[in-house]
């Protein structure tokens, strides 16, 4: 018997195969030693091997846990295909189930599997909206559940609408109240956690008047997106997180629209992480008398006792 056999295994499974797999296409014990021997396949894990003996991808590492626990599914990070820690692949079984783990590899029972996972995916992994509100929930800050809830609906692999149905499935929910409140946010225009911490900390505590989200301007690269706009007093906020500013190019960019923004006649705004997290409050104040300079009738008001609003 020979490899070719399992030729469209190989191929689906990024050249990772299981013992199992080869002996339900007719290969016997002494075949699978045999491609052991000539180092045609390489154990990667109890029963588990792949077709070459150099380094593994990331694929390939989950195919390996998710052949090594079937039935099994790509569960938390992976499923999202996140960076995990030492590169550890998350899987999924049956809570009736218990299955060792190996290296590199750590294993979650989890009830009701069958509803949450996507068996057709290649490899099969637990659903979207599912991982995300699971690390959600083990997340240690809120600011952690804005990033993996953002991000998700951020690089469109499910809506804020999807998140809300697959949470009023779930019994367990930490910060529940504010996992809905966020999905409001999120199903309202709000990309980032930049973007909620300024929707939250600095707008909505101190009365600042509501923006629109993700405001349309049309400029010299066609239809353009700013942050948050308040179109009555002709000021967009800009939100500058270092991920979206690693580049020459994109800092001219931005440099540009704030400049055609200016020559339109608009205040531009741009915020960093320490004026929205470190400092909302001493921000909201000189965002207030901006507006109120551009004609807003109110007044920014303390978030509580011991707010830095005049500072």
């Amino acid at each position: 018997m020979h490899l070719a056999t399992v030729a469209d295994l190989l191929d689906l499974q990024r050249g990772v195969v299981s013992r199992r797999q080869l002996h339900e296409r007719g290969f016997a014990k002494h075949d699978l030693d045999r491609l052991v021997r000539r180092r045609e396949l390489t154990r990667v894990h109890p029963g588990v091997f792949v077709d070459h003996t150099g380094d593994l991808t990331t694929l390939q590492r989950q195919w390996a846990a998710i052949l090594y626990a079937a039935p099994a599914a790509l569960h938390l990070g992976s499923a999202l295909d996140l960076p995990t820690p030492g590169g550890l692949v998350h899987v999924a079984i049956d809570e009736r189930r218990t299955v060792r783990a190996q290296p590199g590899m750590r294993v979650h029972r989890v009830a009701d599997l069958d509803r949450i996972v996507h068996w057709q995916a290649s490899p099969p992994r637990v659903r979207v909206e599912e991982a995300a509100l699971e690390i959600a929930h083990r997340a240690r800050s809120e600011l952690d559940v804005v990033a993996v809830l953002a991000d998700v609906v951020n690089r469109r692999l499910t809506t804020a609408d999807r998140l809300k149905v697959a949470l009023e499935r779930r019994l367990r929910m930490a910060r529940r109240r504010f996992v809905e409140r966020l999905l409001d946010d999120l199903g309202s225009g709000v990309c980032s956690v930049l973007e909620h911490a300024f929707l939250v900390r600095v707008e909505r505590a101190h009365g600042l008047p509501a923006s629109d989200r993700q405001v349309v301007r049309t400029g010299r690269g066609g239809r353009e997106y700013r942050d948050a706009g308040y179109p009555a007093y002709r000021t967009v906020v800009e939100l500058d997180g270092w991920l979206g500013h690693s580049s020459w190019a994109a800092g001219a960019r931005d440099a540009e629209r704030d400049l055609a923004d200016v020559a339109a006649g608009w205040t531009v705004v741009r915020l960093r992480w320490q004026q929205v997290l470190d400092r909302p409050c001493e921000t909201a104040g000189k965002l207030g008398r901006a507006l109120a300079a551009r004609g807003w009738p109110g007044a920014p008001r303390p978030c509580g006792a011991g707010c830095r609003l005049s500072a």
